[in-house]
């Protein structure tokens, strides 16, 4: 990497001094190079389409072909047995506290009869026609039955309690068995190639039913609607040029000619990129390059690579 860096900043300094002797009289030189992205498949399986071509224009945030998930779908619809099989394994109360319901039914029976028995004994035993061991028996009848009833009903809660306990250590179960089922869903989604920017098709690297991994690059992309011109002016010109500072591009349109294009310096570098030699005379000094980025408007006339001239 830094041979070829080198390589680029000394083609560009001896391409600015061919300029200045043929008469264009740049201050700087460089290379156009724009933003590229690489588009990588975010599933594994075989590719149903791929519908791009190389210098195919694309909008940003479309779909532009298909990874099979069928795999996928069969992992989903397991999950979702399992999410459904669970509720064949929980409890039903019902049955149980039906019967014990029925229990106090038939105990509060029990309990009214022994009441209207109590009020009768004691209407008779105030006529003196019966005894108070009669009403002793009875009263004891009744706490009885009503202890009865109290056992039965605590029966019921125990009953429905169990249940509800057992049903709920099963049904927990449910809630990782979603999320897996939700995380399959979005690796669905993503077996959808999806086109993340607006630009141009550079480079295709993958074809329809080819396997492909996550990861693995599909295509390469760039916008090329406007590209940046990385030049390297001297160290002396540095104080001549800022940020946002509009200059003149030219690039060469056939023997002896040039293409005007107005540009914007957009990033310039804060260190030195190339130093001729370890040992420096202050003329030496001047010689030191700083990569400066300046955006240009591309009408289609300008391509990734191409050599172009900067007028500060």
């Amino acid at each position: 990497m830094m041979n070829k860096s080198l390589i680029s900043i000394a083609a560009s300094i001896l391409i600015l001094t061919g300029c200045k002797s043929s008469g264009s009289n740049a201050d700087a030189s460089g290379t156009f190079e724009a933003t590229e992205v690489i588009v990588s498949a975010q599933a594994n399986g075989r590719i149903l389409s791929l519908d791009i071509d190389e210098g195919t224009i694309l909008p940003a945030d479309t779909i532009v072909g298909q990874v099979d998930p069928s795999d996928l779908s069969l992992q989903k619809e397991q999950v979702e047995a399992s999410i459904s099989s669970l509720n064949d394994q929980t409890q039903n109360a019902a049955p149980n506290v039906k019967l014990l319901q029925n229990q106090v039914a038939v105990q509060q029976s029990q309990l009214n009869n022994l009441l209207h028995e109590k009020g009768r004994i004691e209407n008779l035993l105030k006529q003196d026609a019966a005894t108070g061991k009669q009403l002793d028996d009875i009263n004891a009848q009744i706490d009885l039955v009503k202890k009865q009833m109290d056992v039965t009903r605590q029966q019921i809660n125990v009953q429905l309690n169990n249940v509800n306990t057992q049903n709920n250590a099963v049904l927990s179960n449910a809630k990782p068995l979603q999320k897996k089922a939700a995380l399959l869903d979005d690796q669905m989604k993503k077996a959808s190639i999806l086109n993340p920017v607006q630009g141009t098709v550079l480079v295709k690297y993958a074809e329809k039913g080819e396997i492909t991994s996550m990861g693995k690059a599909l295509y390469k992309i760039a916008d090329l609607t406007t590209l940046d011109l990385r030049a390297y002016p001297t160290a002396a010109q540095l104080s001549n040029i800022k940020l946002n500072q509009s200059v003149k591009v030219l690039v060469d349109d056939g023997s002896k000619k040039y293409r005007e294009y107005s540009g914007t310096i957009i990033w310039i570098s804060d260190k030195a990129e190339f130093t001729p030699k370890t040992i420096q005379t202050k003329e030496e000094r001047a010689n030191l390059v700083y990569a400066i980025k300046i955006k240009v408007k591309n009408d289609g006339f300008l391509k990734i690579g191409m050599y172009g001239e900067v007028k500060f």
